[in-house]
Formats: structure tokens, C-alpha cells, sequence
């Protein structure tokens, strides 16, 4: 499992933004991570990555934003207020799991359940898991790994 250590916001950021540069669409990123901790911050250099100009924020109470303008969508979903699979299930945002025409990055990611990395991989397409941990004030473990099925 790859391990970054970011040191700033602004790391955090570059590290997002490196991720988007290569970006394929269908790609599904899963965020876990505590509140704080820089989920945000990771998809805003994403989105930037991208070729998204517009200005990227948590979408905790309207549960998605889609932005377009770039090489492809982002679909940035949040999970923080949806406790069950059903919830998530019922809310319709479960076909962003796999592989939808743009990018999807879901914060919260492990809100999704037991099946959360064989559903997400249905589409064929890259899922990273991604973990977010803080070290100390300024900096970050960055965790992920790579599915591809």
C-alpha cells in the first residue's frame, strides 16, 4: 500500500491535483478519513487536475456536486449524513460506484458497506481506496490502494 506523507494543505492539494492529471473517466475514488483531516482538500487539487475551473466544496448536505468544464466530469459525493447502504441506496447515488462517465470521488467512503470494493470495481475501471490520517497539526498519512477488476 502506497504511503505519502503531505505536509500542508498545499500537498495535499498537489497530491490531488497529480491524481487528476492522469485521471481516466470511470474511475471511482473512495475518501475515509476523519472530519478535518483533508478529504476536501485532495479532490479541490483533483478537480484541478482535471481542468475544473470552478470552485470545488463539500457537498455534505446536498450529498453530490458534479462539476463539468473539464476533460471529463467530477462527481464529488459525501456520505457523512447517510448511515446505511439502504439510505445511500435510496438516495440514488449508488450508479456513481461504478464507473460512471466522469470521475466520482465519494468522502465517506466506507459508509458504503462490506461490498463496498467488490460493487465499486463492477464497472471494470480503477477504484482506489483511499485513507486519510493525521499525524500531527500540518501533516497527513496518505494511504491508498489500487483495484482494478
Amino acid at each position: 500500500m502506497p504511503t505519502i506523507i503531505s505536509k500542508s494543505p498545499d500537498e495535499t492539494y498537489a497530491i490531488g491535483e497529480a491524481w487528476g492529471q492522469v485521471a481516466a473517466p470511470g474511475w471511482v475514488i473512495g475518501l475515509v478519513g476523519d472530519l478535518g483531516v483533508g478529504k476536501t482538500q485532495l479532490v479541490k487539487g483533483l478537480a484541478h487536475g482535471l481542468g475544473v475551473s470552478a470552485r470545488v466544496h463539500s457537498p455534505t448536505f446536498g450529498l453530490i456536486n458534479e462539476y463539468g468544464g473539464g476533460r471529463f466530469p467530477l462527481f464529488h459525493l459525501d456520505l457523512y449524513r447517510l448511515e446505511t447502504t439502504e439510505q445511500i441506496i435510496g438516495a440514488g447515488l449508488d450508479p456513481y460506484f461504478y464507473g460512471a462517465s466522469g470521475v466520482a470521488v465519494i468522502e465517506w467512503f466506507d459508509r458504503w458497506g462490506n461490498l463496498q470494493m467488490a460493487d465499486a470495481q463492477r464497472s471494470g475501471s480503477l477504484f482506489r481506496r483511499v485513507k486519510i490520517e493525521q499525524i500531527s497539526e500540518c501533516e497527513r498519512r496518505i494511504e491508498y490502494d489500487d483495484f482494478i477488476s
